[in-house]
């Protein structure tokens, strides 16, 4: 038995499934937020000159001399790789790995990729916010609106990087600015409330392009594997696998590009779902 095929085995054996995901999945379909490559020199160019910037992250966490001007910004980045996004070769595969079981995912990107590819809303918890939602920045009420609609507009009347008064979002109650949106507690209950619900069974956790020093979601799905006695941990990642000696027995770590490495997995499991039945 080869080990893609043990690690097939343990996945068809699984009563559900956790998926974590950071920017390594979101590398692997072309969004790489800390790069200052010839991709965003070729979308953000003229931002790049205007205001410094130097990668995405630079854009998200800039201080706008205008709200048009973090507008201008902002659409063009989820006009770009959100607004169209119906899913990717990589959104299958792990829809294949899942394979019809109960999932939940617990993501840094902000992207919305995973809900655009069809998976459930409610099975998907944006640990730093989402990029589809915005919610009031002075915080006067909880509500979140919704982001993608007001964006073709926005990328139409864009103009010296910058977009018409008019067009940038206030908030309805208090009239200020607005912010997109930030980690919601009602997922992250969700994600708790699943955990919860599956414990002392077994839980699959699909770990996807998370680096080792992340605390945010890589540190808290191994307490949780080190915690659960039936649990099974898959981490993928390039060139950075981290398992810790607590729980290398029931851990499997596959370092290579993650579409490389979940076009494998996800062919193997189909075929052990095949011999199995």
């Amino acid at each position: 038995m080869t080990r893609y095929e043990e690690i097939a085995k343990r996945i068809c054996d699984a009563d559900a499934v956790l998926i974590g995901a950071s920017n390594g999945l979101s590398i692997s379909e072309g969004l790489h937020i800390f790069a200052e490559d010839q991709a965003f020199g070729d979308i953000f160019g003229d931002f790049k000159e205007r205001y410094g910037l130097y990668n995405i992250l630079s854009g998200l966490l800039a201080r706008w001399p205008s709200q048009e001007a973090k507008w201008a910004f902002l659409s063009r980045l989820i006009g770009h790789y959100s607004i169209g996004y119906t899913g990717s070769p990589v959104m299958d595969q792990i829809r294949d790995i899942i394979g019809g079981r109960p999932y939940f995912v617990v993501t840094s990107n902000g992207e919305c990729h995973f809900e655009l590819a069809g998976y459930d809303p409610d099975s998907i918890y944006e640990i730093e916010g989402s990029w589809g939602e915005m919610q009031c920045a002075r915080g006067c009420h909880d509500l979140r609106y919704p982001v993608f609609p007001l964006i073709p507009k926005m990328a139409a009347a864009e103009k010296d990087c910058k977009v018409p008064s008019a067009l940038v979002p206030r908030c309805p109650k208090c009239g200020g600015e607005m912010r997109l949106g930030t980690s919601d507690e009602k997922a992250q209950q969700r994600c708790q409330d699943f955990i919860g619900k599956y414990h002392g069974k077994r839980l699959l956790i699909l770990e996807l392009g998370i680096g080792w020093r992340n605390q945010l979601i890589k540190a808290p799905l191994m307490d949780l594997v080190q915690r659960e006695p039936h649990a099974v941990y898959i981490t993928v990642n390039k060139g950075e696998i981290y398992i810790p000696d607590v729980i290398r027995e029931k851990s499997y770590g596959l370092d290579g590009d993650v579409t490389d490495v979940l076009k494998l997995l996800s062919d193997t499991v189909k075929e052990e779902r095949c011999v199995c039945g």
